[in-house]
């Protein structure tokens, strides 16, 4: 058994992000010991060592005294050396200093504090910089302004760690792990002519802002015969959505709403029989029901409670979903789902930027970095969102759009993680970005048993 000893202050820190990276992510058996040294220690069982450099917690010895602005460095380096994975690594605490003999490695890379900073995302609580709808800016962060958002940096280093580990001589084995790709759909909007009032705003633009009399009619007579039966709803995607996924061998997950109490929430009634109609066929298939919480549910316990219970009502146990808007705050919004017996989450991307925001594509167990606990509730990181390429400012066309999905992916399956992404139905109008998602994910229906549920 692999021994860790670790310094003897921020002990809770320190053994939650030893855990993530021993054990759900690479699934080792250890044991945790503290020491007097201000190093961790990994112990073989042949006696063979690898030290890490503490360049972070050490600095802050009393509890929680590391959470200020100023604890985030201005800038990472990038250094190489014999056990990446990659041309160079980011070292967001730490220096390249590597040393390596026939029984010890000297790692200056501060593996744990890096992970920590990444997976329990307490940059976000001290950055309280915010955009109109008070979520964190991805270009407020360590990983964008340094260039790396494109890449799962936790995995880089967890390999890293593991090739060190065999190169000491460990004959454990490691965690068998495979790619797999998650196809989820938030249903901000059920049906776009769910009641006669729908599309009224839209034919004002086309008369007036647009002056299109030939678009206004379209999307009249688009309405009328939704209405009368003649035509399917534009948002009405669902039977595609999951028949895309089954061909895939997978099974998508649909996220729906309870009726909210700003403009941004959804304007469909669960006790409606189009609700019901569309839920039914998703049970009847296979596929997945989760809970896509209300604008302000995000920091609510009240809100997101009351509505996780009248979900349940109508569809069952509801124990995975995504917040609205992405809005998310650490480590409050991790904290109400843990209270509402949740097991996973999913909105940990940033909607102007796809990317690795935890910088990691595997599921983990997240840490309230305030009552300093490891939760049961695991986080599924988003990768890449469709509204990235529409809602925000991103330069491209189809070609660029799907290159940088097609990255994406390329980079979850070397690491054999997951590839998480946000596909709203309602987003058929907008042709581009409709035809990039149905091309790059059809594309491996040849495939299938390449990506399993």
């Amino acid at each position: 058994m692999i021994r860790i000893l670790i310094p003897k202050n921020n002990i809770k820190e320190r053994s939650y992000i030893v855990d993530i990276l021993f054990d759900e992510f690479l699934g080792l058996e250890y044991e945790i010991n503290t020491c007097s040294d201000n190093v961790y220690q990994i112990v073989l069982p042949n006696e063979n060592k690898i030290i890490i450099e503490d360049h972070f917690f050490d600095k802050y010895p009393k509890c929680l005294s590391y959470l200020r602005r100023e604890s985030i460095p201005q800038q990472v380096i990038f250094v190489k050396n014999d056990f990446i994975t990659e041309n160079d690594i980011p070292v967001i605490y730490g220096n390249d200093k590597l040393k390596v003999s026939d029984n010890r490695i000297i790692c200056g890379i501060d593996i744990f504090a890096s992970s920590f900073f990444m997976l329990t995302r307490w940059e976000e609580y001290v950055n309280k910089t915010r955009d109109r709808h008070n979520r964190f800016p991805a270009n407020e962060s360590l990983a964008f302004r340094n260039d790396f958002l494109q890449r799962p940096v936790v995995n880089e280093y967890v390999e890293m760690l593991w090739k060190m580990l065999v190169f000491m001589g460990l004959n454990q084995i490691r965690k068998n792990r495979y790619f797999k790709l998650l196809l989820t759909h938030d249903v901000d909007v059920l049906f776009k002519y769910y009641k006669l009032k729908n599309g009224i705003k839209e034919f004002t633009e086309d008369l007036f802002k647009k002056s299109d009399l030939k678009i206004f009619f379209k999307h009249l007579g688009s309405k009328v015969k939704t209405h009368l039966n003649i035509k399917k709803d534009p948002y009405d995607e669902y039977d595609f959505l999951m028949s895309l996924s089954e061909s895939l061998n997978i099974r998508s997950y649909f996220f729906f709403m309870v009726k909210g109490n700003s403009k941004y929430d959804a304007e469909y009634r669960l006790s409606s029989g189009k609700f019901k109609s569309v839920v039914e066929n998703i049970k009847q298939r296979g596929h997945n029901i989760g809970i896509h919480p209300s604008y302000n549910a995000y920091n609510d316990i009240k809100r997101f409670s009351a509505e996780k219970k009248e979900l349940e009502k109508e569809i069952g146990r509801v124990v995975y979903g995504r917040e609205h808007f992405l809005r998310f705050e650490v480590p409050v919004t991790w904290q109400i789902w843990e209270d509402n017996s949740m097991v996973w989450d999913s909105t940990m991307g940033y909607a102007e930027k796809s990317g690795f925001r935890c910088g990691v594509c595997y599921e983990y167990s997240v840490f309230n970095i305030l009552t300093r606990e490891k939760l049961k509730l695991k986080e599924m990181p988003l990768l890449v969102m469709d509204g990235t390429y529409i809602t925000y400012d991103i330069k491209g066309n189809e070609n660029e759009i799907e290159l940088d999905v097609k990255t994406l992916i390329k980079k979850a399956k070397k690491y054999k993680g997951n590839f998480v992404t946000l596909w709203h139905n309602s987003i058929k109008e907008n042709i581009s970005v409709w035809n990039v998602f149905k091309r790059v994910f059809s594309q491996y229906r040849d495939n299938s048993n390449y990506i399993s549920d």
